[in-house]
């Protein structure tokens, strides 16, 4: 064992004669296990919230989505259907969407209508997050299915057979509009379901079947505005990606479910940083009472430091003595923090002790990631700490 290391071990674990210098150990500790603690603990909530939140945009986005790279339209012919009836695709959907006008009761609301086909359910699990209602019915013509916002703003339910929900777009063409009577296209539908999932979502988004809808917009029927792929398990997305843009060439475009979420993982990912932000601060400033313990333990061991040096050893091997303290005081805090932190958050998880509401609770997620974070900024800080701290050592104090 080196030497440095061996008395750092001696001092650390030994009491001192001056008990103010035990209580200021203890108190160095302690904040490093209390800001260990804390650090892991919110990096696992925003895990956890993060998956809270990306679970709904799951439901309601496809693995894959391809569009016209210029125009809101494009012909389903068989070259495209070719293209799309592949094994690593284990199904796709047809859809068209456009902002449209609602109106029920005198009240009007501005949202996406989105026609899809039969298959959509098998790409989209949208019809899980359906609470009042069912998915579009065959049986009822013009159905349609809406958003939990665009049911508050519009004060509208399901199965009301006495007043429509009336939908209109502009119908397409050129030119000033000179009677607004006969500028738009209009149906009325019927709300059978109401889905919720995020407000953004709920408010923004009407859903009925494809040839309503391409009938409502003058659309043949096989012009549609994108057509939503959900892959095969265990196939490798970018490969799949590549194979499509071949074969489509840049008539196309190919998103992702990240891509068509863009803003919200920006969101989510720049609230994470400045949370680590946050609380790597908060750290840094527990890590001065570590510093504080050092150079009260190089004070107190002053005569001891002095006879090392008369024993032959060197400025740069009593330095690392107090380097090598520092940093052992915070690696066995940031150990029992990991520790008390990992354990309450796998309680957390698989038995809910803190609760959002009667059914809901708190949403964590432990990851190796946060542990390897948690674990290299921990240390990072600490030797850092200790380094600033034995950077008082000097001749004059030892000799």
């Amino acid at each position: 064992m080196q030497f440095p290391l061996y008395i750092a071990k001696r001092y650390l674990f030994s009491k001192s004669s001056n008990n103010a210098i035990n209580i200021i150990t203890i108190i160095a500790a302690t904040g490093v296990v209390v800001g260990t603690m804390a650090l892991f603990i919110v990096l696992s909530v925003f895990s956890g919230l993060k998956d809270f939140s990306l679970d709904f945009i799951r439901v309601s986005d496809p693995d894959l989505k391809i569009s016209a790279s210029v125009g809101k339209s494009f012909l389903f012919n068989d070259s495209i259907a070719g293209v799309v009836n592949d094994k690593k695709i284990k199904s796709y959907s047809k859809v068209v969407e456009e902002r449209a006008f609602f109106s029920y009761n005198e009240k009007s609301h501005i949202a996406s209508i989105k026609g899809v086909d039969d298959k959509y359910l098998s790409v989209n699990n949208i019809d899980t997050a359906i609470y009042v209602g069912e998915w579009l019915e065959k049986d009822i013509v013009n159905s349609a299915v809406i958003g939990n916002g665009v049911s508050a703003i519009l004060s509208l339910g399901t199965y009301d057979f006495t007043e429509s929900l009336k939908v209109s777009v502009p119908k397409p063409g050129k030119g000033y509009i000179t009677n607004a009577k006969t500028a738009f296209n209009s149906l009325n539908l019927q709300p059978t379901g109401i889905f919720r999932l995020t407000e953004e979502l709920d408010k923004n988004y009407v859903f009925a079947q494809l040839s309503i809808v391409q009938s409502l917009l003058n659309y043949k029927p096989n012009q549609i505005s994108a057509i939503e792929l959900k892959l095969a398990n265990n196939v490798n997305r970018r490969e799949v990606i590549d194979i499509l843009q071949q074969k489509l060439r840049s008539k196309y475009k190919i998103e992702t479910r990240e891509q068509l979420n863009a803003v919200f993982h920006k969101m989510l990912n720049t609230e994470n940083l400045v949370s680590y932000l946050i609380f790597t601060l908060i750290l840094i400033i527990a890590l001065f009472n570590v510093i504080g313990a050092i150079v009260m333990m190089i004070l107190d061991k002053r005569e001891n430091l002095k006879t090392l040096f008369s024993l032959g050893a060197s400025l740069k091997e009593i330095k690392k003595i107090f380097i090598y303290q520092g940093f052992l005081l915070s690696f066995f805090g940031l150990i029992l923090g990991l520790f008390l932190a990992i354990s309450f958050v796998l309680l957390q998880k698989y038995f809910g002790l803190i609760m959002i509401n009667s059914s809901l609770a708190y949403p964590v997620e432990f990851t190796i990631f946060n542990v390897l974070i948690v674990f290299f900024t921990i240390l990072t800080l600490g030797f850092l700490a200790a380094l600033i701290a034995s950077s008082r050592i000097s001749k004059k104090i030892i000799s």
